[in-house]
């Protein structure tokens, strides 16, 4: 395993949901308090920048390159990218959250290209548990599939497709949970207890699942990303170089890079030099899975 490196200059607020293009071989993200999708590719080495006009929690790709879905605070957003900063949006559907203050946060498609969702109060002092986990295809947004979340996040599916995995990074939760999926139908069934973070160093964030089938999730305020193996076991914690580790996702040409993205501390000056909000690059020993799309767009469209 090799140390976590910083793959570029940027520096994010709120770095979330890194994602892999394995059509483009680059690494999209976004910045949520700023506002922003990234892209960054490794043969340039260059950033690319795109200002949104609301916060984005999580995106998607879709089989058209370029082309993005962004869960923001109204909405689903259809993103084009233009050159950057040049970028269009489309409504895909609209939300009423059940109180004011609240977003979209994390976010992943499962193998079937059904867009998975989740909201919060973005006040997390409230402790509010508003937050539901809702799915979007061609029917449209669903009901809350899960609802009593405070912080929604830890979206993964097992390799095949048969196992779900939500978390609440909630200080007062700190829960991973595992569900049994049917990937006909979309259903979540028979919730379990997963992992207990609590006793564990740091907050279960944003996850990914490799292809042996074990779980990684950011330990935030730990600096350390776990992976747990299919029965909920620690079998690694690797280190990155900032306090806030938000997600994680394989990359790279052979899926064996993982990319963790990060937040900058409310108590750190954002000005401040150092790695708080970099996104990192590491080669864990083992190989993930290509990023499935949204392929089931609303059939209003």
């Amino acid at each position: 395993m090799t140390t976590a490196k910083a793959i570029a200059s940027s520096r994010d607020r709120v770095g979330e949901c890194p994602v892999w293009s394995v059509a483009e071989n680059a690494l999209y993200w976004v910045d949520i308090e700023g506002r922003q999708i990234r892209r960054w590719s490794p043969a340039s080495d260059a950033v690319q920048s795109w200002t949104l006009p609301e916060r984005v929690g999580c995106i998607a790709l879709t089989p058209a390159v370029g082309r993005i879905v962004a869960a923001m605070e109204t909405g689903v957003y259809v993103v084009q990218l233009g050159e950057a900063p040049a970028v269009q949006l489309d409504c895909l559907v609209a939300v009423t959250h059940p109180a004011p203050g609240m977003r979209f946060n994390d976010g992943r498609c499962d193998a079937q290209g059904r867009f998975w969702i989740s909201t919060m109060v973005m006040d997390m002092g409230l402790a509010s548990p508003l937050g539901g986990l809702y799915c979007l295809d061609e029917i449209g947004l669903s009901p809350a599939r899960l609802d009593g979340l405070i912080t929604p996040n830890g979206l993964a599916f097992s390799p095949d497709g048969a196992t779900a995995y939500v978390s609440d990074s909630h200080p007062s939760v700190q829960k991973i949970w595992a569900f049994d999926f049917d990937a006909v139908s979309g259903e979540l069934a028979r919730r379990r207890l997963f992992v207990d973070m609590l006793p564990l160093p740091g907050r279960p964030d944003g996850a990914a699942v490799d292809a042996e089938g074990c779980y990684w999730i950011c330990a935030n305020d730990a600096g350390l990303v776990h992976r747990f193996d299919p029965q909920g076991q620690l079998l690694a914690s690797l280190e990155v170089p900032v306090a806030k580790p938000s997600m994680c996702a394989f990359g790279g040409a052979n899926l064996d890079v993982l990319y963790v993205a990060s937040i900058q501390p409310g108590t750190v000056d954002p000005a401040a030099p150092g790695l708080n909000g970099a996104v990192f690059a590491l080669q864990p020993g083992v190989r993930g899975l290509p990023e499935p799309v949204f392929s089931r767009f609303p059939m209003s469209l």
